[in-house]
């Protein structure tokens, strides 16, 4: 067993650094003993599109934090309380941090579990909330692990379709969520605001789930090319021309049945304004773009960040055009995604071969843990990769 964990750790935005850490412990962050946890080696941990409001300082964390949400790992130590896991089991580590023991994890809303962050009802592995040390690292601790992770039926095959699988800890449940509440279905059509690794998984799940016409909309040229080349129509945002006079173009009308927000608060607007970040730009969108009667997903991160604009962004207020849109009868969900809702699903959808196009659909590319601090910077710059560190050199070529 290793006696030190090299891990990613923040020090400052813009200046995320591999340092050599304790190996971790069965223990609470608070420093209660947790015979119900285990200790991974970790397989696969990837950079989301959430890590980047961290590294560009707009969701402040304190310096010294262990990076990462996303993780897939083998279990190397077994807590005593723990009944249904053994060393040599490959999981999925959803990045909800859940106790399964409150009413919220009781209900399957694992997204707002009660207990694992004393500030509010919302643990996540490094993200500053509940001070979970994160995933981007050699080793990790999981709590209540019986609860938590999502064993893999099979290693080989595991390993085998890891690339996929390795979406399973966030970015592919948080995508189908959005569609979920946004309510699509066989026969939808679907606007996708935002082409980063998570837009890309929810065009991937609208097509799992049948979807009819698949609209995706971006800046980044490579990007929109990576969706024409997978099936979905794509909208050019950095086109001075209205959204909604676009969708018409494609769909012969200028709506669509639902439509879900992958961006988040650094948004930007269309055309002459596509240079221009305001928080409030993705929401009022797909707002516009949805039918009335329809549905929108608000799946990107909002929350106060300290770099918007004016002093109410900066607090986490935005202006949203909901006097326009409540004629429409809008119906509006948000969040976090309840990852645990869809994971078991969508791991048998990877292994029984009804998402092959997955991988091209998110571009994923392997990178080591020495290049995980690099990398932070290239994703930053709107490339169509997705990111995954294999910190131990375990993944297939």
């Amino acid at each position: 067993m290793a006696s030190t964990n090299r891990a990613v750790v923040f020090h400052n935005p813009q200046d995320m650094r591999v340092d050599t850490l304790d190996f971790p412990k069965l223990q609470m962050p608070n420093g209660k003993k947790a015979p119900h946890g285990v200790i991974l080696r970790i397989v696969a941990t990837n950079i989301c599109g959430s890590d980047l409001h961290i590294w560009r300082g707009s969701f402040p964390v304190p310096e010294g934090m262990v990076m990462g949400h996303e993780m897939t790992g083998e279990v190397v130590e077994v807590g005593p309380d723990v009944e249904f896991l053994s060393e040599g089991d490959i999981v999925s580590v959803p990045f909800n941090v859940a106790c399964g023991r409150c009413r919220n994890c009781r209900a399957r809303r694992t997204d707002v579990c009660e207990t694992t962050n004393p500030a509010v009802s919302c643990g996540a592995y490094g993200f500053n909330l509940g001070d979970w040390t994160g995933g981007q690292a050699e080793y990790l601790f999981v709590p209540y692990a019986d609860f938590q992770l999502l064993r893999f039926p099979d290693r080989d095959q595991a390993m085998a379709k890891m690339r996929d699988l390795a979406l399973l800890s966030d970015i592919l449940p948080t995508a189908f969520h959005g569609l979920m509440e946004a309510g699509a279905k066989p026969g939808s059509t679907v606007y996708i605001a935002g082409a980063g690794p998570v837009g890309r998984c929810g065009a991937a799940a609208a097509r799992l789930l049948g979807a009819s016409c698949i609209i995706v909309g971006d800046y980044h040229q490579d990007r929109l090319e990576l969706m024409r080349q997978n099936g979905c129509e794509t909208i050019d945002l950095s086109q001075d021309v209205p959204l909604t006079d676009q969708i018409e173009a494609i769909l012969g009308e200028p709506m669509v049945d639902c439509a879900v927000d992958y961006v988040g608060s650094e948004a930007h607007g269309i055309g002459r304004e596509s240079q221009d970040m305001n928080p409030a730009y993705a929401i009022n969108q797909v707002l516009d773009a949805t039918r009335a009667g329809g549905a929108t997903g608000i799946i990107g991160v909002y929350g106060p960040d300290p770099l918007a604009k004016s002093k109410a962004e900066q607090e986490g207020t935005f202006p949203i055009d909901f006097g326009k849109a409540w004629i429409k009868s809008p119906r509006i969900a948000a969040g976090q995604a309840p990852i645990m809702h869809y994971n078991r699903e969508l791991m048998q959808a990877i292994l029984w071969d009804r998402m092959p196009y997955l991988s091209d659909m998110l571009n994923t590319k392997i990178i080591s843990l020495d290049e995980a601090p690099a990398a932070y910077g290239t994703f930053d710059t709107g490339v169509s990769d997705k990111f995954i560190i294999d910190p131990h050199g375990l993944i297939p070529a």
